[in-house]
């Protein structure tokens, strides 16, 4: 089975393919998260496997915009992993780490890190890169350039770099939601015994063009008197005109033959478009 992810090697989203999967896997790294869900569409992989969303940052919209505009690729699984960021350098800066000239790392991982940034590098610049793998990759092939680079314990080992502090992320409580992306939906696949699961179900609505007042009202009470617990809703715009918008909603179930079915129904006798975009598990370490 091959599994596509965000690479290169090391990155989060490798991480998280790491800690979900079992050993018998094949992992194939990507420069963006299209260009992995393309290879998903194409059969050149499996999966594709991609962040959704930050605790801390929050969606990753280019995930939600590519899956709702480009390449509808059902969700057949979810995965929640911590994050833990630190801040590595070269073997040969490890004790010069409090004088380094640059941050570089993603932008997601950059603005996890603020206020020790803002602490201990006020007047450094920073330099935003494709991934932390990719960054930490880049420090370890340019040991004479003075940077240091935010990323995980994966990315220190792989690239042999030294992490000289731990734990930088500005709340303990930082996670990252990724999903599990197929062209079967029923498309299976065995995960590491340890992870803990529940079902979910998510849902794209549109509400009606003619801009009707209570519209948003009337979806949530569809799902609020059926006890539905909803985890979540976001709202993205159709890129049909200002103004026009469609809602992500996650349902703590999984697709039943009664209480989805009628909620669905309900929003579409409203004049809502109801698609279904994954009936999954959800994991978790």
């Amino acid at each position: 089975m091959k599994v596509g992810y965000l690479g290169p090697e090391a990155t989060f989203t490798h991480l998280a393919v790491s800690s979900c999967f079992q050993n018998d896997v094949t992992h194939v790294a990507y420069h963006t998260i299209p260009e992995c869900m393309d290879a998903a569409v194409a059969g050149e992989i499996d999966f594709a496997f991609v962040p959704l969303e930050n605790a801390l940052e929050g969606s990753v919209n280019l995930t939600i915009d590519y899956l709702i505009h480009e390449q509808p690729l059902p969700i057949v699984g979810e995965m929640t992993l911590p994050i833990h960021q630190h801040l590595l350098v070269h073997p040969s800066r490890e004790n010069k780490w409090e004088s380094l000239g640059q941050i570089y790392s993603h932008s997601h991982a950059i603005a996890q890190c603020h206020k020790f940034l803002h602490k201990h590098f006020k007047t450094v610049p920073y330099e935003y890169a494709k991934s932390t793998g990719a960054a930490a990759k880049y420090v370890s092939e340019n040991p004479q350039l003075n940077i240091g680079v935010i990323a995980n314990e994966m990315a220190a080992a792989t690239y042999e770099l030294k992490i000289v502090k731990h734990d930088i992320q500005d709340y303990r409580d930082n996670h990252t939601r990724f999903v599990i992306l197929s062209p079967d939906e029923n498309a299976g696949y065995e995960v590491n015994p340890h992870l803990v699961s529940r079902p979910k179900t998510t849902l794209m609505v549109t509400l009606p063009q003619d801009d009707q007042s209570g519209a948003l009202h009337r979806v949530l009470s569809a799902f609020s008197w059926r006890n539905l617990n909803l985890s979540k809703i976001e709202s993205r715009p159709t890129k049909t005109g200002l103004g026009h918008y469609f809602f992500i909603i996650d349902i703590e179930m999984a697709l039943d033959a009664v209480l989805i079915p009628g909620a669905i129904q309900e929003l579409e006798t409203l004049g809502c478009s109801v698609k279904l975009l994954g009936n999954y598990q959800s994991y978790k370490l």
